[in-house]
């Protein structure tokens, strides 16, 4: 091991190549966020893309929480669908909302009109948040990037916004199947292109979220999805750090989402973490999965959750904890960080 790679090591990166560790590595996704006072009071000067196109403010939300909880990473602040917007995507997150997208894409001339993306050029705001959070963590805090998965970014492109049943999704993929895969092609294109940019600006690790894709049926994932996965694993495996697949209600998915690529899979909370890694192989490291209310809960019931999920983990080489999705908002900070205090007692 060369010495640039022996000071990165650290229980995070270790767990996620199923090395030994000294205990439990944590970390949350969202853990950066509206939970907290310190990003509340940014928010309350700055609009969400403001604070994503600003190095600085991102950096400083990106850092927040690795000061304030002991986490044993950093996940970049950013959004899933910032490339978006540089392929052409009018993109608002409306308040009470969420994202809305003013333009979505339906037809296949929309699709050809999607442009490519330089992430250099067009995400470069990105990738300098990237490199300021490496200087302040000076080697002390692994630092995640991310990006969405080509299924979610499509889903929220052709909804025009977050969806419950997915209706113009599956129709396109069922009625015009050419025109899915151009488009899930195009994304993934960007997708990996965005990853590896991070990476060589210095993200350590890199995690794919593919929220929606539990929507899927196991057949479906295989004909409409995992060929455009496994291209951007591919890309992140000449990368030499490791990538985290992940997805919520994915119980049914799990040996197609290995499948597909990725050191580390995420489970969510409806899925078993011994019964989720027994159906991924224990040659694949797992990452999960609290139920985020659980933060909610009186402490012991907390402990006793968080108890639960690293017995199920058995000790086994490759566990790291985290919630089952993203930190709530209203989440009080003291339960998130007695939850890291909670893992780290487990050896």
């Amino acid at each position: 091991m060369n010495s640039l790679r022996a000071k990165s090591e650290s229980r995070f990166l270790r767990a996620c190549r199923r090395e030994p560790v000294d205990c439990t590595p944590v970390w949350f996704m969202r853990q950066a966020g509206r939970y907290m006072p310190e990003y509340r009071a940014i928010r309350a000067k700055h609009s969400l893309l403001e604070i994503c196109s600003q190095p600085d403010l991102a950096a400083e939300v990106t850092l927040q929480p690795v000061r304030a909880l002991g986490v044993d990473a950093a996940i970049l602040f950013a959004d899933i669908l910032l490339p978006l917007i540089p392929m052409g995507i009018n993109l608002e997150f409306a308040a009470g909302e969420g994202p809305v997208i003013h333009n979505p894409i339906r037809t296949p001339a929309g699709v050809a009109a999607l442009r490519p993306v330089e992430p250099c050029d067009s995400l470069g705001h990105v990738l300098e948040t990237v490199r300021l959070v490496r200087r302040e963590l000076d080697g002390k805090t692994p630092l995640i990037g991310f990006a969405g998965a080509p299924f979610t970014l499509a889903s929220y492109i052709i909804e025009g916004g977050a969806s419950r049943n997915y209706l113009k999704t599956k129709q396109m993929m069922y009625a015009d199947p050419h025109t899915w895969h151009t488009l899930m092609g195009k994304l993934a294109r960007v997708v990996a292109d965005y990853l590896v940019a991070q990476v060589e600006a210095g993200a350590q690790a890199v995690q794919l979220f593919d929220s929606w894709v539990g929507c899927l049926s196991p057949d479906d994932y295989r004909e409409y999805v995992l060929p455009h996965s496994q291209l951007i694993f591919r890309e992140l495996s000449a990368t030499g750090v490791p990538a985290i697949h992940f997805g919520t209600d994915t119980a049914t998915l799990l040996p197609l989402l290995k499948e597909a690529g990725g050191e580390v899979i995420g489970l969510d909370w409806r899925t078993p973490l011994d019964w989720g890694w027994r159906a991924l192989g224990f040659d694949v490291a797992v990452q999960g999965n609290l139920d985020p209310v659980a933060l909610f809960a009186p402490r012991a019931e907390l402990e006793r959750r968080v108890r639960a999920i690293l017995e199920q983990a058995g000790g086994r080489l490759g566990h790291i904890f985290n919630l089952g999705h993203g930190i709530l908002p209203e989440t009080p900070v003291a339960n998130v960080k007695a939850a890291v205090e909670m893992a780290h007692e487990s050896r």
